[in-house]
C-alpha cells in the first residue's frame, strides 16, 4: 500500500487480481465458518470456539502470498463472535469467560477475513440440536434468510439502498418477525469494512443515511438481523464489549501509562480493522481500553440484547457487483427449517424470482456465477423444504 501509484488509483473489481483476493478471503472465511459450526456442541466454551475460528483464518491466510515482492497484509478482518439466543451481536468473550453453549441454543456466528485489505465477511445462524428446526426459531431464521435472498436480488446496479430497506422489512413481517434496528450493511473497499455507502435495516426518524444507488464493480456486506421480539436491542453491560476498531481520524494524548501501552500495541497490531481485546494482555487491556474509548480513539462494537425469551437470527454475506451480475461469495447451508409461516405475498415472490445474473454476451461465465443461478431457481417458493436449498 506504500506505492504512490497504488494509493492514487483505488483498486476495485475491474482488476482481476482484486477479484481473486476477495474470492480467496471468502473461501477461507467460508471454511472457517464450517469449522465453527461443527464446534457448536453442548457444554463447549464459547471463547474456545471463537479462538478456533480466528486461529484458522490466521493460519490459512498466513500460508498465502508468502513470497510476494511486497508485504501483503492478511488475516482476521472481523473477530469470530458467537451471540446466543436473545444476544443480538458482537459476543466474543475474553479468555477468562466460562460461558458454554447448551442444547437448543440459537447461535449467531459472525466473522471476517481479508487478503491485502480485501474483505470477505459472513454471518450464519445455527441451532445446537440434531434434526430439523421448527416453531419460532425456524420462523426467525427463515425470515433472515429470505430477507437475505431478496437483498441479494435488489443490491444490483441501478437499484437504490432504500429499495432494500423496505423489502427486507416486508419479508420479516411475513414471518411475524421484525428486522432489528440499527444494523447497517456497508460498502466494502480495500481496508475499509464500513464504507460510506450503506443500507439501513429499518428506516426511522432517529437514523438517517444518504440515499445511494448501487454501481457496477462495488462490493457490499449485506447484513440482516431478524428477531421474534421488538427489534429494538439494548446495551445491558459495557463490560461485555470486547471488539473495537481504531478511529483513524482521532488523536488524543492519553494520560495513563497503561492506556498508552495498550494504544501503542493496537496501533502496531490492529491499525485499521476491528480486533478483539483477547489479543491484548487482559489486565492491562481492561484498564487501558476505557480511556481510549472515552476519548474516541477506539470505536466499540457493543454486545446488544433483545428481551430474554426472544430469538434473534443473523445472516450476512459479501456480494461482488460484477459486470455479469451479482456474485455472492460467502455463505453456509442452513439446517432444515420447518417454519410456521410460508411466503404468499406476490411482491416477495416476485423479488425471489429475479435472477442474480445480467444477460450479457456469452463467454467468460464463472463457476461461482452458475452457483448463484442455482440460488435463483431454488429460492422462488422458499417454503420449508426449499429454505435449506436456497442457502446452499
Amino acid at each position: 500500500m506504500s506505492d504512490d501509484e497504488r494509493e492514487e488509483k483505488e483498486l476495485d473489481l475491474t482488476s482481476p487480481e482484486v477479484v481473486t483476493k476477495y474470492k480467496s478471503a471468502a473461501e477461507i472465511v467460508n471454511k472457517a465458518l464450517q469449522l465453527v459450526v461443527k464446534e457448536c456442541k453442548p457444554k463447549t466454551k464459547i471463547v474456545d470456539i471463537c479462538e478456533k475460528g480466528d486461529a484458522f483464518i490466521r493460519e490459512q491466510t498466513g500460508n498465502m502470498y508468502k513470497n510476494a515482492k511486497r508485504k501483503i497484509e492478511r488475516g482476521v478482518a472481523f473477530p469470530t463472535c458467537l451471540s446466543v439466543n436473545n444476544i443480538v451481536c458482537h459476543f466474543s468473550p475474553l479468555a477468562s469467560d466460562t460461558s458454554e453453549l447448551q442444547e437448543g441454543d440459537m447461535v449467531k456466528i459472525d466473522m471476517g477475513c481479508h487478503i491485502d485489505g480485501f474483505i470477505a465477511v459472513v454471518a450464519h445462524t445455527h441451532v445446537v440440536q440434531e434434526g430439523p428446526v421448527n416453531d419460532r426459531k425456524a420462523d426467525v431464521i427463515a425470515a433472515a434468510n429470505t430477507a437475505a435472498e431478496v437483498a441479494l436480488r435488489l443490491v444490483r446496479p441501478g437499484k437504490k439502498n432504500k429499495d432494500v430497506t423496505d423489502a427486507i422489512q416486508k419479508v420479516a413481517a411475513a414471518y411475524d418477525c421484525k428486522i432489528v434496528e440499527g444494523v447497517l450493511s456497508h460498502q466494502l473497499k480495500q481496508f475499509v469494512i464500513d464504507g460510506n455507502k450503506v443500507i439501513l435495516s429499518v428506516s426511522n426518524p432517529d437514523t438517517r443515511v444518504d440515499d445511494a444507488e448501487f454501481e457496477e464493480n462495488e462490493v457490499y456486506a449485506v447484513d440482516i438481523v431478524a428477531s421474534t421480539g421488538e427489534g429494538k436491542p439494548k446495551l445491558l453491560d459495557e463490560k461485555q464489549t470486547t471488539i473495537y476498531k481504531r478511529a483513524v481520524d482521532k488523536n488524543y494524548h492519553l494520560k495513563m501509562k497503561t492506556s498508552r501501552f495498550i494504544f501503542s500495541e493496537i496501533n502496531q497490531k490492529f491499525p485499521i480493522l476491528p480486533f478483539t481485546a483477547r489479543a491484548l494482555e487482559e489486565k492491562r487491556a481492561r484498564l487501558g481500553l476505557v480511556e481510549c474509548v472515552n476519548h474516541d480513539l477506539l470505536q466499540p462494537y457493543p454486545v446488544l440484547h433483545e428481551k430474554p425469551g426472544d430469538y434473534v437470527a443473523h445472516i450476512k454475506f459479501t456480494v461482488l457487483l460484477m459486470p455479469n451480475g451479482s456474485d455472492r461469495i460467502t455463505l453456509h447451508p442452513l439446517q432444515e427449517l420447518q417454519p410456521t409461516k410460508t411466503i404468499d405475498d406476490p411482491e416477495i415472490k416476485g423479488w425471489l424470482a429475479l435472477g442474480t445474473k445480467t444477460k450479457k454476451k456469452g463467454g467468460g461465465k464463472k463457476k461461482k456465477g452458475k452457483k448463484n443461478e442455482g440460488d435463483k431457481a431454488d429460492a422462488e417458493p422458499m417454503d420449508a423444504s426449499k429454505t435449506d436449498a436456497a442457502a446452499s
